[in-house]
């Protein structure tokens, strides 16, 4: 079977980190036609914004798109480009699993949770009042009206929206995932004990939505007591489901639980939408030096590979990036500076080369050569 998948190398460390992941992805040996797409602040050379509407395009088209990461514009143009786009397509679900790999030095063994974070609300939904404008002013007549609460002239505001809609499409999808994965037990986290209307909300609409799903556990937990409880035993959390600001953090502290973000996938995921994309950014210091990882990239390859039905390809593609890193040769030095001065790290191809090399391996088999 062909598939069509829209592939957007992205900007900074971006191209390399995709030239590596399609390279291994292919070797897997399912038929790719990619359909090349770009963002970022390539497209705003070419085409004076960041993010075009053939990009919008060509995903609806192909409902599938492997994205590299891509730098939002500074002083103008979208508050994020990311966003925009995740906003744009309702890629309500973003999805980050988080897995420990023999090999890897960390503080933990047996990890494997994954992070299940609502994607368009929240304090990322955009909605903001500049200090002084007449919209502030505006606002803080409307709170001393309804409140009597005085709040100070020289303030600024960023809205936090978060709706029974949007939190129960969440909240689902996590329970929904978790079902189809076989995982046991599902965290809602929220500060509903100081914001009663927001998280609170999120909290209320989740215990509705879990009474659903009786064969899943069920726990709620306070954000701050998450953060305490996975440095301490993040094996005792499965998928956890969390409005869009705590996601975000939560999913850059459990890429340290595991070995950084260069290890640390991601998928942004509508109804019929899936983008995937790896969590860290675009690191520009870096671009063209060949010396970021692409391992996060090529695992979220290995999501994309599964989201369409090709759990096959998808195994062997993790099982040699898995190999290659338990052996410890071919890495690079995000993942080296744990290891000691014993092993030099190596490149973005060069961890390309190993990674291929272990695929072409492993199907052969272990008795050809």
């Amino acid at each position: 079977m062909s598939y069509n998948i829209t592939l957007i190398p992205g900007d900074g460390v971006g191209p390399e980190v995709t030239k590596a992941t399609r390279r291994a992805i292919e070797a897997t040996g399912v038929d790719i036609k990619w359909d090349l797409a770009v963002m970022g602040d390539t497209a705003q050379d070419l085409f004076g914004t960041p993010l075009p509407e053939y990009v919008f395009d060509s995903i609806r088209r192909n409902k599938v798109a492997l994205k590299g990461p891509v730098t939002t514009p500074v002083g103008y143009g979208f508050r994020s480009v990311n966003v925009a786009l995740r906003q744009g397509m309702d890629l309500y679900a973003c999805l980050r699993p988080c897995k420990t790999y023999p090999g890897i030095v960390s503080l933990y063994d047996n990890v494997d949770l994954v992070i299940v974070r609502e994607n368009t609300e929240d304090l990322y939904c955009g909605i903001e009042f500049e200090r002084g404008s007449p919209e502030a002013y505006k606002l803080i007549g409307l709170v001393n009206d309804a409140t009597g609460k005085q709040v100070r002239p020289d303030s600024g505001f960023s809205l936090k929206m978060i709706s029974d809609t949007g939190t129960r499409k969440i909240v689902k999808f996590a329970f929904e995932y978790a079902r189809k994965h076989g995982r046991k037990k599902v965290s809602a986290v929220h500060k509903a004990n100081i914001l009663k209307f927001s998280d609170g909300l999120f909290l209320s609409v989740a215990r509705d939505v879990a009474k659903e799903y009786d064969d899943i556990e069920f726990e709620d937990v306070v954000v701050d007591t998450v953060c305490m409880r996975l440095v301490r035993r993040p094996q005792d959390y499965d998928v956890l489901v969390l409005p869009n600001l705590y996601g975000d953090f939560m999913s850059e502290l459990t890429a340290g639980l595991v070995g950084g973000l260069g290890l640390a996938p991601g998928a942004n995921l509508g109804d019929d939408i899936a983008v995937f994309e790896p969590t860290h950014g675009s690191a520009p210091k870096y671009a063209g030096k060949n010396k970021v990882n692409p391992m996060a990239m090529m695992l979220s390859g290995v999501m994309m590979l599964r989201h369409i039905g090709e759990v096959k390809a998808a195994d062997l593609l993790e099982s040699a990036i898995a190999s290659v890193l338990k052996e410890g040769k071919s890495i690079t030095y995000d993942i080296k500076s744990d290891l000691g001065e014993a092993l030099a790290p190596v490149g973005t191809n060069q961890v390309g080369d190993a990674v291929v090399e272990r695929v072409e391996q492993l199907k052969r088999g272990p008795h050809e050569k």
